[in-house]
């Protein structure tokens, strides 16, 4: 017995959805049980849902998330990734979706540097890891609405805190990311005395401190800390780090590096008025500058140590380190410099020789008048003690060269 054939009706899956109008005809289809007016679609002209149509309706994603809410279905899903991207560019967040790209971008191409069989191989892939996607969204839309509004301290704070989220051993390359980019929000930071910049270098410090065991490296970054609070006024935590890079550098023999840190911890002292303590680092500074052959390092040494002595009202000593800075210039060919130890030399002489000036103005007597008289016609350096004075510089010798 043959069995008649029922005619195919040509339908979509869903009704379509997309305007107002048919919103609420088919709220109202519902709560009538599903039974609507048929002939309402002849007699608006428009096709049936359940009639065969030459073009079937084409929807959007959207169109069709709206649909699936009526029938409590699950939205169309993406990726994590991609809906997070796509949230971050339909708020404007185009700097947070970038570095979020070049950051996944990253990642996968050092697991491909490092082939199977690698730690990074075995990890799961950063775009597959939900949670820190989130906190990723977060914290960089964050920062980039601060700085925006030219907030930098808010800045500085959700990178941080981003980069104290990733600071564990599989995402250690992720928070040595965020700590070097809060170094540089650190430097627009103009308020709070250089404090957050110095923060900002510590945790840079630390973060060189632990790659690949290179004391040089070691040495440098502790050395980055130190001058960084020793710029905030922190003199005692410099004194740490300045520390650490002096004993670093006696171990590596570097004799330059060995001079930076007593020049820096010379500095340090003298901020919190330990001068003597200071004097004795600006010596080692000379000593070890000598013993290296550095010209340059050795004037400056002088040129500290001459600054020290004749703040203090001892002429004598200061003129000794600026003539010893002025020599080491004349062989540099290096004229401003040239210039500056002339002036600074100049001025510790003039103030030794009034020294003694004053003293013969202040005691009368015929031995005084001559020699004030013999002064004023030769202008000779003739008040200094040959005996505690460097080989003397006159004036117009300081002209001269």
């Amino acid at each position: 017995m043959s069995t008649a054939s029922l005619p195919r009706i040509n339908t979509s899956f869903f009704p379509k959805i997309i305007t107002a109008e048919n919103h609420s005809r088919f709220h109202q289809q519902r709560q009538n049980g599903g039974h609507g007016n048929v002939e309402s679609g002849k007699q608006s002209g428009k096709a049936h849902p359940l009639k065969g149509n030459d073009k079937q309706p084409r929807f959007t994603k959207q169109d069709i998330a709206v649909m699936l809410s009526f029938f409590s279905i699950p939205s169309y899903r993406n990726s994590h990734k991609h809906n997070i991207c796509v949230d971050m560019l339909r708020k404007g967040y185009h700097k947070s979706f970038s570095e979020l790209f070049a950051l996944i971008q990253k990642w996968n191409a050092s697991r491909e540097a490092a082939g199977p069989g690698s730690a990074i191989w075995q990890q799961e892939p950063l775009e597959e890891q939900l949670d820190k996607l989130d906190q990723l969204q977060h914290f960089l839309t964050r920062a980039e609405a601060a700085q925006r509004a030219g907030r930098y301290e808010e800045v500085y704070t959700n990178q941080v805190s981003l980069a104290r989220y990733f600071d564990n051993s599989e995402d250690k390359w992720l928070s040595d990311h965020f700590f070097e980019s809060s170094l540089h929000t650190a430097s627009l930071i103009k308020i709070d005395g250089g404090k957050k910049e110095a923060e900002a270098h510590s945790n840079m410090g630390k973060v060189y401190m632990e790659k690949a065991g290179d004391k040089k490296i070691e040495g440098k970054a502790a050395y980055r800390v130190g001058l960084a609070y020793q710029s905030s006024g922190d003199q005692q935590t410099a004194m740490t780090y300045l520390n650490m890079y002096m004993e670093l550098s006696k171990a590596l023999g570097d004799k330059d590096g060995l001079g930076k840190a007593y020049k820096a911890i010379a500095n340090a002292l003298e901020s919190e008025g330990k001068v003597a303590e200071s004097v004795e680092y600006l010596e080692k500074f000379v000593e070890v500058s000598q013993g290296s052959d550095q010209s340059r390092s050795l004037e400056e040494a002088c040129m500290c140590l001459g600054v020290i002595f004749n703040s203090r009202g001892q002429y004598d000593k200061g003129c000794e380190y600026f003539a010893k800075a002025y020599e080491i210039t004349r062989n540099l060919r290096d004229l401003p410099l040239l210039q500056k130890t002339q002036v600074y030399l100049g001025a510790a002489k003039a103030r030794k020789m009034m020294t003694a000036f004053s003293s013969h103005m202040e005691t009368t007597g015929l031995v005084n008048t001559e020699e004030l008289l013999a002064w004023k016609d030769s202008r000779n350096d003739m008040f200094s003690d040959p005996s505690t004075v460097c080989a003397p510089v006159s004036f117009h010798s300081l002209k001269t060269h």
